[in-house]
């Protein structure tokens, strides 16, 4: 079968669903590639460089009358009646905002599949388009605030003096949300952001940022992986912490967008609040934008000096990673649809995560999808839950936890009462250089876990590192005191050196295998890791 890869003709847009690189993987199944020319000139990526890759570029109309047509945006009218019939279309087709596009698809006996219906279970993590843009438009948000700030993001320390660190507040711990926070925490700015689920507080912590933990204003999340609704009081909870916040910010940036509708988060009294100069990045703007005064696709500057920008192709501005990652997820797709890796594709819709991208096939609308459980697998149903039965196993596991910790607690008291009376004795009987090491070991202790403890995550492999050099130390002296004549300083010595010499080879290889999944020929991540 054939894959065309037709040129995005929407304004201003610089993706494509295929890159070269993507082009090799898709041969590699099975498929012959046609690219349509300059398809790629916005990313820049070369006609030369697709035949390079074994592809072979072709016009417009030879592109979308392939047997599988992959595309970023969804089809005009007139490229609609360039599809044949019988074809496949993968693309984001929109089919919650377009219904009459699918309609059209299903009448030309298309069978499209919606790029932007991936659904959100960890097996479909690999395809799932919207993470892709929405971290790529994350991070890049973070880069327009910096450009608009009248200020530097990490604080300066000058013989003239001075400045503070920017501050940022980012409404949403979703996927945009964590790379906006990555991001602004990587140049230096002090990070808080707040998101109405409480599982996300962790995950911003993780990045590099504080979260702002408001109970009354938060909720748990639903079986689609979205928050559940907010009640007319956790929503006015919520409110007045974004307007807490953004008035101590420099920059807001705000991601919430659920199903292609966005919240409002911020209020004009809320941008009224903040300071003159301060900059809002809507990373929400293309379904209405989360601040009052988003303008989709402009730059607004309120009356009090704060710039409100709503770019709605924040990661069509970094096109040649984007449309890579982009390709990626098409390619994962096609492997899923070519199990023989024969160049025939084979469309299961009995696997949830292409039944669910499915929304058209043989001249019926299958929009919109049955439910998923979210840990579904293929073919497999869940039966529903017991409100009832789930209280009373959770009320056990809390008696349980209760009583293994409270078994613990008292287990470990015991044993530092005896552990104290033993070294008690020891101390009174040795002698007083003895009890002078111990003691300043005692005091290395304390300050190491005290320092230790409240290392951030991102300086943990920095902290690795240090403390090979500090068992490198220790096992040099080991080795210098192999050969005493002492039996127990011998022993000692042994001792010191296998467990300093296990410390800086695991620390080597633990190390070693953080630095390669940053390295771009590094395999490809699992499926089913968090997003």
């Amino acid at each position: 079968m054939r894959i065309g890869v037709p040129r995005e003709v929407k304004d201003g847009e610089r993706l494509v669903a295929a890159t070269p690189r993507t082009v090799e993987r898709l041969r590699a199944l099975g498929y012959d590639v046609v690219v349509e020319h300059d398809a790629g000139a916005g990313a820049t990526f070369s006609d030369a460089a697709y035949e390079a890759a074994g592809a072979v570029v072709v016009d417009a109309a030879t592109a979308w009358g392939a047997d599988v047509v992959t595309a970023v945006n969804a089809p005009t009218d007139a490229q609609v009646s360039l599809l044949r019939p019988g074809a496949t279309l993968v693309a984001m087709l929109g089919p919650a905002n377009d219904p009459d596009l699918v309609q059209r698809l299903a009448a030309r006996g298309v069978t499209a599949l919606a790029l932007d219906a991936v659904p959100r279970i960890s097996r479909a993590q690999a395809l799932d388009v919207l993470s892709t843009l929405s971290n790529v438009a994350g991070y890049r948000a973070v880069v327009e605030a910096a450009a608009e700030y009248g200020g530097m993001f990490a604080g300066q320390v000058t013989a003239a003096g001075k400045t503070p660190p920017a501050k940022v507040f980012v409404i949403g711990g979703g996927v945009a949300g964590l790379a906006a926070v990555g991001a602004a925490a990587s140049l230096g700015a002090q990070v808080r952001a707040f998101d109405v689920r409480t599982e996300a507080a962790e995950q911003i912590e993780s990045m590099g940022g504080t979260a702002v933990r408001e109970p009354a204003a938060q909720q748990g999340m639903s079986a689609d992986g979205y928050a559940k609704p907010l009640t007319p009081e956790q929503e006015a909870a919520a409110l007045a912490v974004y307007a807490r916040e953004a008035a101590e910010a420099d920059v807001v940036v705000t991601t919430a967008l659920v199903r292609g509708r966005a919240p409002r988060t911020l209020t004009t009294e809320a941008v009224a609040g903040m300071r003159p100069g301060s900059v809002v990045v809507d990373l929400a703007a293309s379904g209405g934008g989360n601040c009052a005064l988003t303008v989709p696709g402009e730059r607004v500057v309120t009356e009090n000096g704060v710039v409100v920008v709503g770019w709605t192709d924040l990661a069509g501005r970094l096109p040649q990673h984007t449309s890579q990652l982009l390709g990626t997820n098409v390619v994962h797709l096609l492997e899923l649809l070519t199990p023989g890796k024969d160049g025939a594709l084979a469309l299961d819709l009995d696997d949830p995560v292409q039944r669910g991208m499915t929304v058209a096939r043989d001249g019926e609308v299958l929009w919109p999808p049955p439910p998923v459980a979210v840990s579904a697998a293929p073919g497999s149903t869940a039966p529903p839950p017991d409100p009832a039965l789930e209280a009373a196993a959770r009320e056990r596991a809390a008696a349980e936890a209760a009583s293994t910790a409270s078994l613990r607690r008292r287990r470990r008291t015991v044993g530092a009462a005896l552990a104290a009376v033993l070294v008690t004795l020891a101390l009174s009987f040795a002698p007083p250089s003895l009890v002078g090491h111990v003691t300043v070991f005692t005091l290395a202790v304390i300050v190491g876990y005290y320092v230790i403890s409240n290392v951030t995550h991102s300086l943990h492999t920095p902290l690795m590192a240090q403390t090979n050099a500090i068992s490198g130390i220790i096992l040099v002296g080991a080795l210098l005191q192999i050969g005493s004549d002492d039996w127990v300083v011998t022993t000692l010595a042994v001792l010191a050196a296998t467990v300093a010499s296990i410390n800086i080879f695991g620390g080597f290889l633990v190390a070693n295998r953080m630095l390669r999944m940053f390295r771009k020929d590094a395999p490809a991540r699992p499926q089913g890791v968090a997003r």
